[in-house]
């Protein structure tokens, strides 16, 4: 496990190994893993990076200390009372949050503690989640007088609407336990478990090829946005352009020949 490239000043620890697996550690945990400035400057970089390693399989965002992420820092925000300011963090954020959706590989977020607002988005907008089954989720922009809209956009296309609704109104937090019930994370441990169990799905994801995984991970998204009709017309050219790939040639050949398929590394 290497770090890439090495930076002792970044609030971002982001590590690569053999397989292709990056990881993304939130290292400020006296901050509760704020998305400061520096914070989001970081991971926008690392995520432009990791757009471009043509190996990469995998993205895991993990955090240090308690709380997993505890969303924008308010003492900064109130330093800064200028609306000019404020449209520009959270158009930093918004891209930053764009930035996991659009990556070919899929994003797993590893949940360790508390995920408050922003930090709710962040493992909203990830395309997996793994949680500790003491870890709690929550929008509680409302009890300072801000609505959290910016999560609410990545919560909604997780959850269904009443029950965002209810948290954002509310500012009242859910358990790991409810969060999976109501789709925000697909998987919850006990801590001391949290390790094994999201290397049981990145190896799901690495015994499947990537050309595939890229390709579908693209149209899900696209698709959800669309109507049904064009969803299934996108959909539809997704799958033929997929179906002539040569990763599903050698799946379905394999099939037929009842073996193994072998996929390209």
């Amino acid at each position: 496990m290497n770090a890439v490239p090495p930076n002792s000043s970044s609030p971002l620890l982001h590590t690569r190994d053999g397989r292709g697996v990056h990881t993304l550690t939130l290292d400020r945990a006296s901050t509760f893993n704020a998305l400061s400035e520096d914070m989001l400057a970081a991971m926008q970089a690392a995520l432009d990076a990791i757009a471009i390693d043509k190996s990469a399989r995998v993205l895991v965002i993990a955090a240090q200390g308690k709380a997993f992420c505890a969303g924008h820092n308010l003492k900064d925000m109130r330093a800064h009372p200028e609306l000019a300011y404020y449209q520009k963090l959270f158009a930093q954020c918004s891209r930053m949050m764009l930035g996991i959706q659009n990556l070919p590989v899929p994003v797993i977020a590893k949940v360790q503690g508390l995920a408050t607002a922003a930090g709710c988005q962040l493992v909203a907008q990830c395309d997996l989640a793994v949680a500790a089954s003491h870890a709690s989720f929550g929008v509680n922009g409302i009890d300072v007088g801000l609505f959290c809209a910016t999560p609410s956009v990545p919560l909604v296309r997780n959850m269904p609407a009443k029950q965002v609704m209810e948290m954002l109104l509310t500012g009242e937090f859910i358990t790991a336990d409810e969060a999976r019930v109501r789709g925000l994370v697909n998987r919850v441990v006990p801590a001391e478990a949290l390790d094994a169990e999201l290397e049981k799905l990145v190896q799901s994801v690495l015994l499947k090829p990537k050309e595939a995984i890229a390709m579908g991970k693209a149209l899900f998204y696209k698709q959800r946005e669309t109507g049904v009709e064009a969803a299934y017309q996108l959909a539809g050219q997704s799958m033929a352009c997929n179906m002539s790939h040569p990763v599903a040639q050698e799946g379905v050949q394999a099939f037929i020949e009842k073996r193994k398929p072998q996929w390209p590394a």
